[in-house]
């Protein structure tokens, strides 16, 4: 398929011609929610923890006598349902992450990039570079196109003065082709991939 390529000053430039393979192939939602939640327990520290009744610090003295009392007979106070007492099956340090196959991931990333072109949210640019790092200039380029939510895809590395320029901007993430995922394809409202990142992108999933 043919898709426009632009300018940062959303002059079109030329077209390109966009992999089916890649960018064209059929939107599953459960892949894509499989992908997102295998990023998201990844990032989980899993440091979670509290005390159980054998860590709690008390008195191993019965609090008071078994008979008599009109209470319920009770042998410590660092039992769950006294007051200061551990908590019973609390959150314990823990990894959080699970597998999933590396077919499924790849094709989840497909799945991404195919929904945002299927969306008309995938925007293809010349080339990201600024001649300076200057965020007043780069925002008002921002805004003459359109995109108040977006995530900027280059190639094999960012240029220093856009990724520079862009990092005060909010809404707008830059990353290199290499760290294109799920996840931050969908956090955003559009995609756009500069013709570097197209090139990486069909020779990483073909």
């Amino acid at each position: 398929m043919k898709c426009d390529v632009i300018s940062l000053d959303n002059k079109k430039v030329g077209d390109i011609e966009l992999d089916d393979a890649v960018f064209g192939v059929e939107v599953r939602a459960d892949l894509l929610a499989r992908a997102v939640n295998w990023q998201l327990a990844k990032r989980r520290a899993g440091t979670h923890k509290v005390k159980g009744r054998s860590e709690v610090s008390g008195s191993t003295k019965k609090p008071f006598r078994q008979k008599g009392s009109g209470r319920a007979r009770q042998g410590s106070t660092k039992v769950p349902q006294m007051r200061g007492g551990g908590r019973a099956f609390g959150p314990v340090p823990r990894d959080h992450s699970h597998k999933l196959p590396k077919k499924v991931r790849k094709l989840a990333l497909k799945t991404a990039l195919s929904a945002k072109q299927a969306d008309g949210n995938l925007v293809v640019l010349e080339t990201a570079a600024l001649k300076e790092a200057r965020t007043a200039l780069l925002a008002k380029q921002v805004a003459g196109l359109g995109w108040a939510n977006a995530l900027v895809i280059d190639g094999a590395a960012v240029d220093a003065n856009f990724a520079r320029a862009a990092a005060n901007l909010v809404g707008l993430d830059v990353m290199p082709s290499q760290g294109a995922n799920v996840y931050d394809i969908l956090r955003r409202d559009k995609l756009v991939l500069t013709k570097d990142a197209v090139e990486k992108l069909v020779e990483r999933l073909k």
